[in-house]
């Protein structure tokens, strides 16, 4: 199946260059580019693209708000966006991964890691580099004008088993990694962090981290 891909940022430079390389690869096309994020919006919703590549920094709406607004859009529930930033210690990667980012990217990232980041957040099948994620939202957790309520629901009505997984989810593990943790198969932990999903409301991995992070399951600083 081939990956519907809409580019979003200001530089038109940047914005070729991603072009270029997302349409060289033969399982994705770049079916529009923005270069503001009101037009990001209006483009997720007239074509419909699987994976939107958003800048956080744009004139008119920023990613942050445009992410926010895809994201509240039912008709958009299946639309992953990748938020870019020029720098890894961007402080509003946390908060488009509040507003229902799926991860982040860094822009002098290597054309084959791009790549890869749109082919496993389009597959849904983890959250792009946990590790640096992690350690972005326990940084900025931890600082003290950081505001903590999160946009889902809390762990409370969790099992254990679930809060083990969602720990480990925070610290950066795959759905493989999580099950020789806790010697289950993959299926079982992939099926435990569905069902964590469903009952925090979350719409991926992303998520996840912020409620482990936020409810205190996970101390920042730790993972």
């Amino acid at each position: 199946m081939t990956i519907r891909v809409l580019l979003a940022d200001d530089q038109n430079l940047v914005r070729a260059s991603f072009a270029m390389l997302v349409s060289s690869a033969g399982d994705m096309e770049v079916v529009a580019e923005a270069g503001t994020g009101r037009e990001a919006v209006a483009l997720a919703r007239s074509t419909r693209a699987d994976l939107i590549v958003m800048d956080i920094r744009m004139p008119d709406l920023d990613g942050i708000e445009a992410t926010r607004l895809i994201a509240a859009d039912e008709d958009l529930a299946g639309v992953k966006v990748l938020v870019l930033t020029t720098y890894e210690t961007d402080e509003h990667i946390v908060e488009a991964l509040r507003a229902g980012a799926s991860g982040f990217l860094v822009k002098d990232i290597r054309p084959a890691e791009l790549l890869d980041a749109i082919r496993t957040v389009a597959a849904g099948e983890s959250l792009l580099s946990p590790g640096p994620t992690s350690r972005l939202i326990a940084r900025f957790l931890r600082a003290p004008n950081t505001v903590t309520t999160s946009a889902v629901g809390g762990p409370s009505g969790l099992s254990e088993r679930e809060r083990q997984v969602l720990a480990l989810v925070a610290r950066g593990l795959n759905n493989s990694e999580i099950a020789d943790a806790l010697g289950l198969s993959p299926l079982t932990a992939k099926t435990h962090v569905s069902r964590m999903m469903g009952k925090l409301g979350a719409r991926d991995r992303a998520q996840l981290v912020i409620v482990a992070y936020e409810s205190g399951l996970v101390i920042p600083g730790t993972a």
